[in-house]
């Protein structure tokens, strides 16, 4: 379905009844926004670097431990945003594509975590793209939107969910 902005929004519900969607750009270079709702418990969202593979019907491996983690931690679904809108699964073609954040990607970004219970940011080192981690972290303080992150690397930078154990709990990001 186009959406009046300009996007399209796809939907899918899975056996389990989990229903889900995706918003992408007309061109599908871009995916703005991910949400699958199981249940009435607010959502666990991620702020990541950007889409790869999956889609409103479809995991791929961070999607599906995001969505493990969201499950175990009782939330009623999950919600994946990333600094970039370009789908891509290497970190070089990322960098390489003339328009990697996407134009309707900001405003999507931020309607996603104020429509989530927890925000844990997981970009991990490849934000620092055209200081796009710096630029995101500041849009959503500046709209009172609190970041949790499931802890840093050595640099600073929230770490990945993928290469989190699921031991680690969301920590405030002061």
């Amino acid at each position: 379905m186009t959406t009046p902005d300009g996007t399209v929004s796809r939907h899918f519900t899975a056996p389990d009844g989990t229903v889900s969607t995706a918003v992408y750009s007309l061109c599908d270079t871009y995916r703005y926004a991910l949400r699958r709702v199981w249940g009435d418990a607010p959502a666990l969202a991620f702020v990541m670097l950007n889409p790869s593979t999956a889609t409103e019907a479809a995991n791929d491996p961070t999607i599906a431990r995001c969505e493990a983690r969201a499950r175990a931690g009782g939330h009623g679904g999950l919600i994946i945003a990333n600094l970039f809108a370009f789908r891509a699964t290497d970190p070089r073609d990322l960098r390489a594509a003339a328009a990697p954040i996407g134009p309707d990607n900001d405003r999507l970004l931020l309607d996603m975590c104020r429509n989530a219970g927890l925000i844990v940011a997981g970009w991990g080192v490849h934000g620092v793209h055209l200081d796009r981690a710096a630029t995101v972290r500041a849009l959503l303080r500046d709209s009172g939107v609190r970041l949790h992150t499931l802890g840093l690397t050595k640099h600073g930078h929230p770490r990945h969910p993928l290469y989190v154990s699921y031991a680690i709990q969301p920590e405030p990001w002061t």
